[in-house]
């Protein structure tokens, strides 16, 4: 495993195994898989409803808890310092853990200085290692880090060959932010990375997939990549990355496949700030 370090100093790991859209029935059994496999970063939010089958998979999985990398996300019902707060507390009892290892806003609208002051709060006391901000764009970003005293560490955005954020990067270099990368191979309206042709060809000198191409790419730039699969041999297949390297050129010919930079979903649309607020405000 390779590791990125933080702007506060916590190593964390470039690979994860994320659970958006695992059922709440499912989620125990998938994680102690990708535990088995060997991810140690596990990805979680209080959207996804599946927090307690992370923090089962995980006690039953007889690893310590310093070994495992726990990230979880505050959603936007539980905005606003008070509300937040308590929503902290409730998924630290959830994932059965004293503290997290990275703690994201989730969305970027509602209080989210709010919900900034009681994660400062609860990074201050221990119970969180790292805090950041997930689907927060470049302009959006900007405005909430030069405000807040502690910087994000992370923000989490829509990332992967064909969408590679990349007019962000300066932004996220000036306030000491990593990026981590939801969809590295795709989702949201994303098709054709894992049958790119070009991925293909690159991964033929290696003897590797596209798939695993395109989360090496992503790792080599220091982006944390959280792929999905219900199925242990793709999860294994995934992690199976970190016994290549890719060439300068490599990295130069993916780079050109950029599609969209900044990413499918548009956060910053008008109608799609309304439909957050009034379903979920």
């Amino acid at each position: 495993m390779e590791y990125i370090t933080l702007s506060n100093g916590v190593k964390m790991p470039t690979l994860g195994y994320g659970v958006f859209l695992v059922s709440p029935e499912e989620c125990e059994r998938c994680v102690s898989d990708a535990l088995s496999v060997g991810y140690r970063l596990i990805d979680t939010a209080q959207a996804y409803q599946n927090e307690e089958g992370v923090g089962n998979a995980w006690r039953k999985s007889g690893l310590k808890r310093e070994d495992l990398f726990l990230v979880t996300k505050v959603w936007i019902s539980n905005n606003g310092e008070e509300k937040a707060a308590k929503s902290i507390d409730e998924s630290l009892r959830k994932l059965q853990t004293e503290y997290i290892d990275l703690l994201l806003i989730h969305q970027a609208y509602g209080d989210v200085f709010g919900t900034w002051r009681a994660m400062e709060k609860a990074y201050r006391a221990g119970k969180v290692r790292a805090i950041g901000v997930s689907n927060f764009q470049a302009g959006r970003f900007f405005d909430f880090a030069h405000y807040v005293e502690l910087k994000p560490m992370v923000n989490q955005l829509q990332c992967n060959t064909l969408i590679q954020q990349t007019d962000i990067e300066p932004i996220h270099a000036e306030f000491g932010t990593k990026m981590m990368a939801w969809g590295p191979l795709g989702g949201q309206g994303v098709d054709g990375i894992v049958k790119s042709e070009a991925l293909t060809a690159i991964g033929a000198k290696y003897g590797k997939s596209a798939a695993q191409v395109a989360l090496r790419w992503l790792t080599q730039r220091g982006i944390v990549a959280i792929p999905k699969s219900s199925h242990k041999e793709r999860m294994a297949q995934n992690f199976d990355i970190f016994d290549f390297t890719l060439s300068d050129d490599e990295m130069a010919q993916i780079a050109k496949m950029n599609q969209h930079d900044t990413g499918i979903i548009n956060f910053g649309d008008p109608q799609f700030v309304k439909y957050l607020i009034e379903n979920y405000g």
